[in-house]
């Protein structure tokens, strides 16, 4: 899967970030966001910005630890105009401080991989905040837009690799010979999972033994147990639970797919 050029990222970023403030300009904040059950949207405008506001902070501090570097919560504005005036300030940061940093430099960030460790991991993770939470405002606007096809391709990678995919240090991963390949027909590329079984033991002394779990994976060479194919943006959205299956086709064993589809209906947030 080819990710993007940074400067991309930072663009998506922009992008999105504008779309996500222009859909809430005229929203009312008590409205019900679909896709976020227990939020509105004034929640969801407050957290973009809170996220931003966050990342701007380990950005400038870089590579310190939020936890030692005297990160401090922001209060919420009380009303539309200054949640707006909060987001138009920390998004506008948040871009600065990457645009002033070089991908590769050191950064804090809660990623497991030690490789993801830096300012790049930020600059990838933030386009798909944006774009994500671009999507649960239209939503909640019953306005929805087409997602960039090559930002969503690189999405469905990354929310399979990050955000289902990861094993924590306090865990282990035992591979299955099972392969699903997710093929995204807009862009011409495709994002290979391999099935395996999790288990560790919590921090707080919780043990998991042989839950399903999945990785992704280079393509094995050999034909997929099961595909899933789709548009890049349908694809996206259905793995972040912000669309429905309408949009994508799956062929091959559903006994695999079903395996499968219990992993990726795990809440991701």
């Amino acid at each position: 899967m080819t990710r993007l050029e940074f400067p991309l990222y930072l663009d998506h970023i922009r992008r999105e970030s504008v779309r996500f403030r222009e859909v809430l300009t005229d929203v009312d904040l008590a409205a019900p966001v679909p896709s976020c059950p227990e939020w509105s949207a004034g929640d969801l405008l407050w957290h973009l910005g809170k996220v931003q506001h966050w990342w701007t902070h380990v950005v400038e501090a870089r590579p310190a630890r939020p936890d030692d570097s005297g990160y401090v919560d922001p209060e919420r504005p009380e009303t539309h105009d200054r949640l707006l005036a909060f987001f138009d300030e920390w998004s506008d940061r948040l871009q600065r401080a990457l645009e002033g940093a070089d991908p590769a430099e050191a950064a804090w960030t809660w990623s497991s991989d030690p490789a993801d460790h830096t300012v790049g991991f930020i600059y990838r993770r933030q386009a798909h905040e944006a774009l994500i939470h671009r999507l649960d405002a239209e939503l909640a606007a019953g306005t929805v837009t087409a997602l960039d096809p090559a930002l969503a391709a690189d999405g469905v990678e990354e929310v399979l690799a990050l955000m289902y995919g990861g094993t924590p240090p306090w865990g282990s991963f035992e591979p299955l010979d099972h392969h699903v390949e997710l093929r995204i027909d807009d862009v011409g590329e495709s994002v290979w999972v391999r099935l395996g079984l999790f288990s560790g033991t919590r921090p707080d002394g919780t043990e998991i033994s042989g839950e399903p779990d999945i990785h992704v994976v280079a393509d094995p060479g050999t034909p997929a147990d099961a595909v899933v194919s789709g548009y890049a943006g349908d694809l996206d959205g259905w793995l972040w639970h912000r669309l429905d299956d309408s949009g994508i086709a799956v062929t091959g064993d559903r006994d695999v797919y079903a395996r499968v589809r219990s992993v990726l209906e795990q809440p991701i947030g």
